[in-house]
Order: structure tokens, then C-alpha cells, then sequence
């Protein structure tokens, strides 16, 4: 979060904001947690084959309701901010919901697990929420500047969701070494992105600036 917000040079987001969009993360697993429930037994419905129903438990069980619980908080509230008026703030309010999400979701799965899943999930899943909200921040951000914003908002629903699945769907069958390195490429891939993407919006702002003075 700190390394995000130092990157937005322009115009800092307020305080407040970002501390509402950071609980309102947290408050974004419960929704998450109903719907992977439910999409979990219904899963189990399905008579496909151990990959496929993977697939399906990673993709549209669990990527889809995380990440789609904490767009709906980004588009209802976020969104609507007078301070978010720069491609840039769509990164840093999808940025703070993500974080909130993943720390709430981390303190669940330590209270169940021990210090070796804390350990893992730190270098793994916490900075994998991370590239996901900036993907979903960036096209929120471009949607403000740029028609149809449905599009633009549909699209980093969209990405968050594909490299989520792709990120759990290696883990879920994670049982070789080849699938385990599947998990970080699609890690690894994500990251890159998001590096993309912040660059991109400073780069963006930078040259709106020069050309308002």
C-alpha cells in the first residue's frame, strides 16, 4: 500500500478514503466467503473430471467471487469519490480494498493453519491480491477518462479474475514441480503487468501536466 501511494505524485488520495476502502476490503471477504461456500457445493454437482473441476472451483468459484466482491466495493464506492478524478486513483483505491481483503483473509487462514502457512502466504498470496487490484484498478481508472466505461471496468473484472484463476488453478493441482512453477509464472506474469500499469499512469499524468502549465 505505502509503495502505491508513494507512486501517486500528483495528488494523494485522502486519508479517510483509503482507510474506508481498506475495511470495506476486509468486509469484502464475507460476501466471498458465502459465495465459494455455495460455489463449492455446488461444484460437487458436476460430473466432470479432477481438472476440469478445478478449473471450475479456481475460476468460477473462487477467483470470480473474491475478486468480484471486492469490485462491487470499488465500483459502489470508490468510483464515486470527487477525489478520484486521475487514471492513477483507480490503482490506489483498488490497491487498499485488495489489501484489506488479503490481510483479513491471511489472519483466517493463520488462525487455521500455522507459522509455515503465514510464512507462505506472505511471499505468495499477499502480493498476488496485490497485482490483481492494480489490474482492476488500472482499466478502473482509464474508465473514468475513457468510453464505454463498462468496458473498461468489465475488462479489469475481467483480468483480475483470469490471473486469479490461473494463479489458484496451478495451486489447487500444485502437485508436481511443473505445476508449482505454473503458480509463480502466472505470479510473476501479473506482477510484470502491474509494473506496466503503474508506469503507464505516471507516465499519463506527467504529460497531462506539462501540458496544463
Amino acid at each position: 500500500m505505502l509503495y502505491v501511494y508513494q507512486r501517486d505524485k500528483i495528488k494523494k488520495e485522502p486519508a479517510a478514503s483509503l482507510l474506508v476502502c481498506f475495511v470495506l476490503g476486509m468486509v469484502a471477504t464475507v460476501p466471498a466467503i458465502v459465495l465459494e461456500s455455495a460455489g463449492g457445493f455446488l461444484s460437487e454437482f458436476f460430473g466432470v473430471g479432477v481438472l476440469t473441476q478445478q478449473a471450475l472451483m479456481a475460476f468460477g468459484v473462487v477467483a470470480l467471487s473474491e475478486e468480484g466482491s471486492k469490485y462491487f466495493f470499488l465500483r459502489r464506492y470508490a468510483f464515486r469519490l470527487k477525489s478520484f478524478d486521475e487514471p492513477f486513483d483507480g490503482i490506489v483505491y483498488a490497491v487498499f480494498i485488495g489489501m484489506g481483503f488479503a490481510t483479513l483473509e491471511n489472519i483466517i487462514y493463520i488462525m487455521n493453519g500455522n507459522m509455515n502457512t503465514a510464512l507462505w502466504r506472505m511471499f505468495t498470496a499477499v502480493p498476488a491480491h496485490a497485482t490483481f487490484a492494480v489490474m482492476m484498478g488500472h482499466y478502473s481508472g482509464l474508465a473514468k477518462l475513457r468510453s464505454p466505461q463498462p468496458a473498461f471496468l468489465g475488462t479489469g473484472l475481467l483480468m483480475a479474475v483470469l490471473f486469479h484463476g490461473a494463479y489458484d488453478y496451478f495451486l489447487f493441482i500444485g502437485n508436481t514441480s511443473l505445476l508449482f512453477v505454473g503458480a509463480w509464472i502466472s505470479l510473476l506474469v501479473a506482477l510484470w503487468l502491474s509494473f506496466r500499469a503503474i508506469r503507464m499512469h505516471r507516465t499519463y499524468m506527467r504529460q497531462a501536466m506539462e501540458q496544463k502549465f
